[in-house]
């Protein structure tokens, strides 16, 4: 277990950081950093996620929208647990709010945060167990070419990454945007899901 030294010392600098802006992977962040993140030097249960959005990066809290709320449905915590520290580090791809494409949806995670940061990050956290990994873009840098070419491909072989260490539990993500697919694969809450809630309620007590 780390001793948190070396992960306080990464969480002030990604807290100074601003390589979208002085040194971009293209186009600028068209707005100042607010990097929002909450790793653990104690948590078992890591969720690996995309982004902050427009109503987190107001607030500065990861999930402080209607994903966040069927998250915590999926996971079977309260709120009051989602954000204990101690329990529940949250990690996304981009650890800032990317902005908007035309047609005002989110872009993807900034290109420039996951190579700077993510590894020493993980490494600072090794007593992680399970890490759920929201989206493509989370499946994608935590699988590498272990996943399948398509996000419903990914969950579908959940049960082989459960094998892995830490473990890993891909999810999709839990906007709207993906109602249909839920609706088009009931398998997610028949058996994912159980199973999700069983692993993060023995993680986390």
């Amino acid at each position: 277990m780390t001793d948190g030294r070396e992960l306080a010392r990464l969480g002030r600098d990604i807290a100074g950081c601003r390589i979208c802006i002085d040194r971009p992977a293209g186009a600028a962040l068209p707005h100042e950093p607010r990097p929002v993140l909450r790793p653990s030097a104690t948590a078992r249960l890591c969720i690996a996620s995309q982004a902050p959005g427009t109503r987190v990066h107001a607030s500065g809290v990861p999930f402080t929208d209607p994903s966040g709320d069927r998250l915590r449905d999926w996971l079977g915590v309260t709120a009051e647990e989602f954000y204990d520290r101690s329990r529940i580090a949250i990690v996304p791809m981009g650890f800032c709010f990317p902005g908007q494409d035309e047609r005002g949806a989110d872009l993807p995670p900034r290109p420039e945060c996951a190579p700077a940061w993510r590894g020493p990050l993980f490494q600072a956290m090794p007593q992680l167990e399970l890490i759920v990994a929201v989206g493509r873009h989370a499946q994608a840098w935590h699988l590498g070419p272990d996943r399948a070419r398509a996000m419903t491909g990914t969950v579908r072989r959940w049960r082989e990454y459960l094998e892995r260490e830490p473990a890993l539990l891909p999810l999709p993500h839990p906007s709207w945007r993906n109602n249909s697919w839920l609706k088009q694969n009931p398998w997610f809450e028949a058996d994912v899901l159980p199973e999700l809630r069983r692993r993060v309620r023995a993680l986390i007590g």
